[in-house]
């Protein structure tokens, strides 16, 4: 009857649910006070995302990774031995002359010697952003590490966990770094008893206002900007312009000792000149007046009202700006202008004399 076969069709009904596979289960995802719910897989993208000293390496990067993602589709000759009961006639390769060949046919065929270019379209890069490009000069700066399944890995990282085919490992960069942290540095005083050191008081900060050409702090590696936390283990913080004087005059001749954070104020921005030479800023009186549209300094987000306080590491604040091309005109294809806000530097550089500034400021080319 009915009422018989309900049970039996609810039984097997329960039955056949448990004995189907439960439906797939939603992705797992993350909670976080900052952002909404993302998928596991999306976060670690997210965080695993590539640094770029430049917007020019990030472009050349991403051409490099589709032409190595477009590499294993290609068809790839593979000599696999099989015994064949009659012998078959000998296969020639690209690289070594049949015999009987002709002197041309031998000349060309001599040319797979060379070793193989891993990007051989890098050719169409050569005038890629207005930058004068070499496939030779872009594999020059990437490190290129063959993995186990003939995979390509570009973009490794070459400075600072940065991934820089264009930059490559440049020498200007390095100088030029404003690192984290904190460091310790001891100096002393020259027979006069000077440091060649002059600090100023900014929001209850103690900041290098001059450093002299070979001078106790040049050779040290204090720059201007950097920020004193400490004299001789005593607290600047809150400390006004005439106390640090004072306490530096009242320092031990033979060791001062100080604790220097790398100038918090400014910033670095790494530029590619163009086919032209040119980067793409006009400067007036140091300060950067106007920016190129189109041009490196534009891409890289290079900002009007900032003065520039070095080229590659090399100190031009006091400079002419006809003495700041030069510099820039010598400083290679890749540089890296270390700025600062007009406003900051104007407070920073007050009640000190323009005269003294270009006389006694260390322009020197910092070691690495």
């Amino acid at each position: 009857s009915s009422s018989q076969l309900n049970p039996q069709l609810l039984q097997l009904s329960q039955t056949a649910e448990t004995s189907q596979p439960s439906a797939q289960k939603p992705p797992k995802v993350l909670a976080s006070s900052t952002s909404a719910l993302l998928p596991v897989n999306l976060v670690e993208t997210v965080t695993m995302a590539t640094l770029y000293p430049s917007l020019e390496d990030l472009r050349v990067d991403q051409v490099l990774k589709a032409q190595a993602n477009m590499a294993p589709r290609a068809p790839v000759p593979a000599a696999v031995s099989v015994p064949a009961p009659a012998p078959t006639p000998p296969v020639v390769s690209a690289s070594v002359p049949a015999a009987g060949a002709a002197p041309e046919e031998k000349a060309e065929l001599s040319k797979g010697d060379d070793p193989p270019v891993l990007y051989p379209n890098l050719s169409e890069l050569n005038d890629y952003m207005g930058l004068s490009l070499s496939s030779e000069e872009v594999q020059r700066n990437l490190a290129l590490v063959p993995t186990g399944s003939s995979a390509v890995v570009s973009g490794v990282p070459t400075h600072g966990g940065m991934a820089a085919p264009v930059t490559g490992n440049n020498l200007g960069m390095r100088r030029a770094e404003i690192k984290p942290g904190l460091r310790e540095i001891h100096l002393c005083k020259d027979e006069r008893g000077k440091m060649g050191l002059r600090l100023r008081s900014i929001d209850k900060g103690m900041f290098v206002q001059l450093v002299k050409a070979n001078s106790p702090a040049a050779l040290v590696g204090l720059r201007f900007g950097d920020q004193v936390l400490q004299i001789d283990g005593k607290d600047c913080a809150g400390w006004s312009t005439d106390r640090a004087k004072k306490a530096l005059k009242k320092a031990s001749p033979e060791k001062i000792v100080m604790v220097v954070r790398d100038r918090p104020f400014q910033r670095t921005v790494t530029l590619h000149k163009d086919s032209t030479g040119h980067v793409g800023f006009v400067v007036k009186k140091g300060l950067i007046a106007s920016i190129v549209k189109g041009s490196s300094a534009a891409r890289n987000g290079l900002l009007t009202n900032h003065y520039i306080c070095e080229v590659n590491g090399q100190n031009v604040i006091g400079l002419r700006d006809r003495d700041i091309m030069d510099v820039l005109a010598n400083a290679g294809d890749v540089i890296t202008l270390t700025i600062i806000p007009a406003v900051i530097y104007e407070h920073m550089v007050k009640k000190l004399s323009p005269g003294l500034v270009k006389a006694s400021m260390d322009h020197s080319i910092p070691d690495v």
